[in-house]
C-alpha cells in the first residue's frame, strides 16, 4: 500500500536531490529537523525513545494483545493493524459495483471484493516491505517494521506474499472472464509500484493506477464489459489517490530527502495546498462525469457534494509540516469513500 520508506545499512546518506519547485522555507525546515534527528542519534537511549514514539507500529495494540507472538509480524506485514489502506483499496471496487448495479449491489460480490482487498493490500504491503527493506531502517516511522527489525526473514516474507496472492487469485477466479483478465493485468502495477520512488517524484500516480483498478473490475464483475462510467470513475480515483497520498508522503519527507527517495510531497513542497485543490477538483469533476454517464439520480449528487466538501476541508486545513495532522487528514478519506458509495447506491433509486 501506501508507503514512503527509507533504508538501513548499505545506503550512504546523500545530499538532498534537486527539487522541482522552489521552496526555501520547506528546505530550511527539513534541514533543522534533520539536525534534531542527528542529535538524537548521538544519544543511543534518546534514539530508541524517539524511534518508538514516531514508529507507525503502536505498542500495546490489538495485534500484541490478541495474536500469538509468532503471528504478530505477519499481521503487521499485511497492515492488519492499520486498515485505512484496505478501505482505500476497497472503495473503488465497491463504487464500480454500485455504479453498475441498477437494483442495488450484490452483498456476496461486495464481500468477495472485501476479502480480495484485504489479501491484495496485504500482498502489496509485503512486496513493498521486501523491496524497501534496505531503506526502512533509516526512517523513524518504518524502522520497527518486521523486516528491518528482524522479526521475519525475507524468505518468510516471500512465502507469506505467495499465500496472500493465492487468496486474491481465488477471489478473482470466481468472477467472470473479462474481470479475471483485468485482475491479472493489474499485477504489472502491483509489481512495479514499490520501485517508482527510486526513479520519479510521482510514485503517487502509480499508486493511484494500482489502488483504483477496482473501479474497472467492480464494473465488469456486474456488467461483463468495460464502460465509460467505470473509466471516468477510475481516472477520478487516480487523482483522489494523488491527493491523499501526497498528504501521506509529507510525513516522511525529511527522511526521504536524506536518503534520496522521491515523492510528490518533495516535488511540491510548500506549494502542496493549491495542488491538492487541483487534484481533488479533478477527481470530483471526473466522478461527476461518471455519475452522469451512468444516468444516476439526484441522491448521487448529494453524496458527491458531501464528498467534495470533505476533500475541500482536507486540502484547506492540512498542516503539511505536522506529521500527525497529515495522518489524520489521510485517514479521513474513509469518509469520502462511504459518501461516494452511498451516493452511487442511492443514485439508482432517486
Amino acid at each position: 500500500m501506501i508507503s514512503h520508506q527509507s533504508g538501513s545499512g548499505g545506503i550512504a546518506p546523500r545530499p538532498a536531490p534537486s527539487l522541482i519547485l522552489p521552496r526555501e522555507q520547506g528546505r530550511e525546515g527539513w534541514r533543522q529537523s534533520g539536525e534534531r534527528e542527528e542529535s538524537a542519534q548521538q544519544n543511543g537511549e534518546g534514539e530508541l525513545t524517539a524511534g518508538a514514539a514516531s514508529s507507525d507500529i503502536r505498542q500495546g495494540d490489538w495485534v500484541e494483545r490478541r495474536l500469538p507472538a509468532r503471528l504478530q509480524p505477519y499481521a503487521r506485514l499485511a497492515r492488519l493493524d492499520r486498515p485505512i489502506g484496505t478501505w482505500l483499496l476497497l472503495f473503488p471496487g465497491w463504487w464500480g459495483i454500485a455504479l453498475a448495479s441498477q437494483r442495488g449491489p450484490d452483498p456476496i460480490l461486495l464481500m468477495l471484493f472485501a476479502i480480495g482487498a484485504v489479501a491484495m493490500r496485504g500482498a502489496g504491503c509485503t512486496l513493498n516491505d521486501i523491496a524497501d527493506r534496505d531503506y526502512d531502517g533509516q526512517v523513524a516511522r518504518t524502522r520497527l517494521r518486521p523486516l528491518p527489525s528482524g522479526a521475519v526473514s525475507v524468505r518468510q516474507a516471500v512465502i507469506f506474499l505467495l499465500l496472500q496472492l493465492t487468496i486474491g487469485a481465488a477471489v478473482l477466479f470466481s468472477l467472470n472472464r473479462i474481470t479475471v483478465l483485468l485482475g491479472a493485468a493489474v499485477l504489472v502495477f502491483i509489481g512495479t509500484y514499490p520501485f517508482m520512488k527510486r526513479i520519479t517524484y510521482w510514485p503517487q500516480v502509480f499508486l493511484g493506477l494500482n489502488f483504483n483498478w477496482g473501479a474497472l473490475i467492480g464494473w465488469t464483475a456486474v456488467s461483463g464489459a468495460l464502460g465509460w462510467p467505470s473509466l471516468l470513475l477510475y481516472i477520478g480515483g487516480v487523482f483522489w489517490t494523488l491527493g491523499y497520498d501526497t498528504i501521506y508522503a509529507h510525513q516522511d519527507k525529511e527522511d526521504d530527502i536524506r536518503i534520496g527517495v522521491k515523492s510528490s510531497a518533495i516535488a511540491l513542497g510548500v506549494h502542496t495546498r493549491p495542488w491538492l485543490f487541483a487534484f481533488y477538483g479533478a477527481a470530483v469533476l471526473l466522478w461527476s462525469a461518471a455519475g452522469h454517464a451512468a444516468a444516476l439520480g439526484a441522491m448521487f449528487w448529494v453524496g458527491l457534494a458531501a464528498a467534495a466538501a470533505q476533500l475541500a476541508w482536507q486540502a484547506g486545513r492540512v498542516a503539511t509540516e505536522d506529521p500527525a495532522d497529515c495522518l489524520r487528514k489521510f485517514r479521513s478519506n474513509r469518509a469520502v469513500g462511504w459518501l461516494l458509495l452511498a451516493g452511487a447506491v442511492a443514485g439508482h433509486l432517486a
